[in-house]
């Protein structure tokens, strides 16, 4: 009776995996049709449709308590968390969306400060590391009178340089709508390879792919060198905003409001090249239409953080609704909506600390057209 039952069971397992085994090339094909990510066991990975994950760097920003002093003559400075991409994935939740951060800080108080700061916005941390070697990034910010910012940094190096490509969370990035990133994670080494790789993993799962350069050149060893690193990962992005400053720096030189130089940015995959102009609003440029959309205007405090909240506000609405790109009145939206995130944020000093809500940019809205 007992080997009768094990023939039977093992009939009944070689059946089984017949069938799972023709099942699969049946169903595989029409997968890939749809454009679906499968897993290794030859299942699609559950995507969150409207996630963005923010790839790169978050520190500590230093802000003088008065304007339009030098580091110095500052009496003091407020501590702001900060860095460009966990701006925007703050930005991001904070107006409603879905968000998810990928960087490493030092195994510090400042460090973990961040992370919960993260976890309080509810962000996605998940992807964060934590290095025992080396300090959290910190960065001194000068404001002038006008609200312009300079720099001076701490990071020789600092963690968040050193992220290796084995400590990224890949299940995270293929969940991702839109994989967004700037250009100082590409400065050196191992932060440069986890970044190409990452992106790589993002743009094979069929992840949108967006880019602001963020161009800070102190952090550079030379200027062409910056130029040669933003330059070197331009052409996979499916999105890229950057401003008037950064125009003339990859243009060496050339008129950052000629259409014509713009255009030379523009590259035969890209679905969308966006310019903020500040307190201007910002141009956009796709394959079919262009245009300008005016920008909101407030007092300017600090503008540490408006491009970031501007990319948020863009972000946060085209992951839920990639069809917008082809839409050019519903993007014009978009962008009156990015424009008041942008000015919101320069009303008040640092950059995570004035990022505005939903709510507060509605009002806003309302209010202007009261």
């Amino acid at each position: 009776h007992s080997f009768l039952f094990l023939t039977i069971r093992s009939n009944y397992r070689y059946v089984f995996f017949l069938t799972s085994y023709f099942l699969q090339l049946i169903f595989l094909p029409y997968l890939f049709i749809l454009g679906k990510a499968v897993s290794r066991d030859g299942f699609p990975e559950i995507k969150d449709s409207s996630l963005v994950v923010c790839f790169g760097e978050m520190l500590i920003d230093f802000v003088p308590t008065i304007s339009g002093l030098s580091l110095a003559d500052a009496p003091a400075f407020k501590k702001a968390p900060g860095g460009a991409p966990a701006n925007v994935a703050v930005g991001i939740a904070r107006l409603g969306g879905s968000s998810a951060f990928i960087g490493k800080v030092g195994e510090d108080e400042f460090g973990y400060m961040l992370a919960d700061i993260l976890k309080e916005n509810n962000v996605n941390n998940e992807g964060m590391r934590f290095d025992p070697g080396a300090r959290t990034a910190l960065a001194f910010v000068t404001l002038r009178n006008d609200g312009e910012r300079e720099f001076m940094f701490y990071r020789n190096p600092s963690a968040d340089m050193l992220l290796q490509e084995n400590e990224l969370d890949f299940d995270l990035i293929r969940k991702a709508a839109i994989f967004h990133y700037g250009s100082i994670s590409l400065i050196t080494e191992p932060s440069k390879s986890a970044h190409i790789a990452a992106a790589k993993a993002a743009k094979d799962a069929g992840v949108i792919l967006s880019y602001d350069p963020n161009l800070r050149l102190p952090l550079w060893p030379t200027a062409e060198s910056a130029r040669e690193g933003i330059l070197s990962i331009w052409d996979t992005a499916d999105i890229i905003k950057i401003n008037e400053e950064e125009i003339s720096f990859l243009t060496q030189g050339e008129d950052p409001y000629d259409d014509a130089v713009v255009r030379k940015l523009f590259h035969p995959n890209l679905k969308l090249l966006l310019v903020t102009e500040g307190p201007h609003g910002c141009r956009y440029y796709t394959q079919e239409f262009s245009g300008r959309v005016k920008g909101f205007k407030v007092e300017a405090v600090d503008t540490t953080g408006a491009g970031d909240a501007f990319v948020a506000g863009t972000l946060a609405q085209l992951a839920s609704d990639l069809s917008l790109l082809q839409d050019e009145d519903r993007l014009r939206d978009v962008f009156k909506f990015a424009n008041v995130c942008g000015a919101l944020t320069v009303t008040e000093r640092g950059a995570i600390p004035a990022l505005p809500t939903k709510e507060a940019v509605l009002d806003a809205i309302l209010k202007s057209v009261a």
